[in-house]
């Protein structure tokens, strides 16, 4: 049972794939605001692809009824594709059947997350974390639902504000610490800071340096220079923020390295006179 659920997973990766690669010539091919017919042809070979590996999972659990793996694969399916109501049915059965999946616990806790309740997002996260303390990504979602509730994490955990900014960091932390080279969390790590009251400057900072070691690529490297700039803007830190932005050659980062120089001048006037620069922080992606 476990090689022939294997084999249908296998075939959902498979799937993903041929979906990205068929997008891709797409995009090349047609003029993807124009050709409906193109973009009809597509949708209808996605769908179609997934509808055969749906049965797929239907028929294993048609077959095995009391196998709780088929229902939670076939859940986590159904949310990669955006059925939530679909996946919270398959993962409740699954769990029924078998609660030693820390896959289920992580994907009903991400469906709360999303619809309620929260606090049962939090026991969730908790529970898969202790099942598989090896699984960076089940810190990261625990991180970001306790970072965007703060009321629910302060009433659940019995904490205040601060202590909720510390607890969804050391979440973050322990996920950084699993998956150590992954600029694209290094950075969601490293933004989280601008949702923290008073600033944090110095640990925004170190953050964002992680971020800048991990980059892969002189875009990725510029966008990091424009956070730079941005924390030291708040930071009152003009001079270094400047130098920041001129570090940002890139074309597709013009706009943005002009909005942020302006923000930069109102910033000063606004410190000279004792009043709110005119714009609020223009420099936000």
């Amino acid at each position: 049972m476990e090689a022939e659920l294997q084999k249908i997973i296998d075939e959902g990766e498979r799937a993903n794939a041929d979906v990205e690669r068929w997008i891709a010539e797409w995009e090349k091919q047609t003029d993807p605001q124009q050709d409906a017919a193109a973009r009809n042809e597509l949708r209808r070979r996605v769908q179609e692809r997934y509808a055969t590996l749906g049965q797929a999972f239907t028929n294993f659990i048609n077959r095995h009824p009391k196998h709780g793996g088929g229902y939670i694969a076939y859940g986590d399916f159904l949310l990669g594709h955006h059925d939530e109501d679909g996946a919270l049915e398959q993962l409740e059965k699954g769990l029924k059947l078998d609660k030693t999946n820390a896959t289920v616990y992580n994907d009903l806790a991400n469906i709360h997350g999303h619809h309620g309740p929260v606090k049962k997002a939090f026991q969730y996260y908790a529970r898969a974390i202790e099942l598989d303390p090896t699984e960076p990504i089940y810190f990261q979602n625990f991180g970001t639902t306790v970072f965007l509730f703060r009321k629910d994490a302060r009433e659940y955990y019995g904490i205040n504000e601060q202590q909720v900014f510390d607890k969804a960091l050391m979440l973050y932390s322990n996920a950084m610490r699993l998956e150590p080279r992954n600029f694209a969390l290094a950075s969601d790590v490293a933004e989280t800071y601008y949702g923290i009251k008073p600033w944090r400057f110095e640990d925004a900072l170190r953050s964002w340096t992680n971020a800048l070691a991990l980059a892969h690529s002189e875009m990725e490297r510029e966008q990091v220079y424009t956070h730079f700039a941005r924390v030291k803007t708040q930071a009152r830190r003009y001079d270094e923020a400047r130098g920041h932005l001129q570090a940002v050659t890139n074309e597709a980062y013009a706009q943005l390295k002009d909005r942020m120089l302006r923000n930069i001048q109102e910033h000063e006037a606004a410190d000279k006179t004792n009043a709110p620069p005119a714009s609020s922080d223009a420099s936000k992606r």
